[in-house]
């Protein structure tokens, strides 16, 4: 090897970098022990900035375009390496490029459920997932807080804390919304915008800026799906009697074809529903007592075992007539009545069909 390839070697004239990898985020230029040239040409891309650190410190820092090194553009380096006062070539320095474009599609979500209340279903659990994009906007900020010395910086890790500040503040706002959780697909943008709004100050003291957050689902526990799931399919049903009638001429279709256990099935529902039909009619009947034709709402009490009872309505009233709880002489008292009276002054119409007590009795 010559002398003048010696030199080469040693010196290096020309720093720049490009980048394939699409997720790194700050990558130091390998110098070694290499020695970058006093005048040497360094290229700075879109969105990329050049960080130089001389002696570990963070002197000058350069946007994009095109720079021969030397005092005009290196006012910090020029100061420390005292080249005002004394011209050394090369000097030693570490050059860092950082990666401004920005990053997107990164992926947050809830490690675990958050409980809130609804006014639907009291409390339920839910879980939300989503992608937000970063970019670096403050490079000092960024180096001395996040990257260090690290010479291949990814964003693989950071991802983590930056998943965990949104959904922290994802949480927050979701438990103060009181959003229905029927209504919470509407709302996805504004929880995105909630949370980019109010979380932008952490993001800044890293050097970042979080540009975008969306929400791209909130999802309910399974069991709780299954059973909004069984209400829905309930509401499309609509009317059962015409819903059955549908279903009974298609399964009539089925068995035209060789389907002769579709028929079968619906007999079976159809023999189950009336059943139970028939028996809710017999309960019904049974329990509740033929509706009278008097409108009147008045309430009464009565004296029974010189203890007063009630109040009764007029329906009730009719029932303790006929099982001789209440006699012509028993007295009732009702509002606007000054004093108890026999049940033969306040309601005397209802005894009319009601025969007088057997002689001796």
């Amino acid at each position: 090897m010559g002398l003048f390839d010696w030199i080469s070697s040693q010196f290096i004239d020309v720093i720049e970098w490009t980048d394939d990898s699409h997720d790194t985020m700050v990558y130091r230029f390998p110098r070694d022990n290499h020695e970058i040239k006093y005048g040497a040409k360094l290229t700075v891309r879109e969105s990329q900035m050049a960080v130089f650190v001389n002696e570990g410190v963070i002197a000058d820092i350069l946007g994009p375009g095109l720079y021969e090194l030397e005092t005009n553009n290196l006012p910090i380096m020029t100061s420390l390496e005292h080249w005002d006062h004394k011209f050394n070539s090369p000097f030693k320095a570490e050059v860092y490029f950082l990666n401004t474009k920005r990053f997107t599609d990164l992926k947050w979500g809830t490690k675990n459920p958050i409980m809130v209340r609804d006014p639907e279903f009291a409390m339920v659990r839910l879980r939300a997932f989503g992608t937000y994009e970063i970019r670096i906007t403050n490079p000092e900020f960024f180096m001395k807080e996040i990257v260090g010395t690290d010479g291949h910086f990814t964003i693989d890790e950071i991802e983590n804390q930056l998943t965990n500040l949104i959904v922290s503040k994802f949480t927050h706002a979701l438990g103060e919304s009181r959003v229905p959780v029927l209504d919470l697909a509407s709302n996805y943008g504004k929880f995105g915008d909630y949370v980019t709004e109010n979380i932008a100050n952490y993001f800044t003291e890293y050097g970042l800026e979080l540009t975008k957050l969306l929400v791209e689902n909130i999802s309910l526990p399974e069991n709780v799906e299954q059973a909004l799931d069984k209400r829905s399919s309930r509401a499309i049903t609509g009317n059962l009697d015409e819903h059955i009638k549908y279903q009974t001429g298609e399964a009539i279709g089925v068995s035209g074809e060789g389907g002769s256990s579709a028929i079968a099935d619906m007999i079976g529902m159809g023999a189950g529903i009336a059943l139970g039909q028939d028996m809710a009619n017999k309960i019904t009947n049974k329990q509740v007592p033929p509706a009278l034709p008097s409108r009147d709402q008045t309430m009464y009490h009565i004296a029974l075992d010189d203890a007063s009872e009630g109040p009764y309505d007029m329906r009730t009233i009719q029932n303790l007539i006929n099982n001789k709880t209440i006699q012509r002489d028993t007295l009732m008292w009702r509002e606007g009545l000054d004093e108890w009276q026999p049940a033969q002054e306040v309601i005397g119409k209802l005894f009319k069909s009601t025969p007088p007590p057997l002689p001796n009795s």
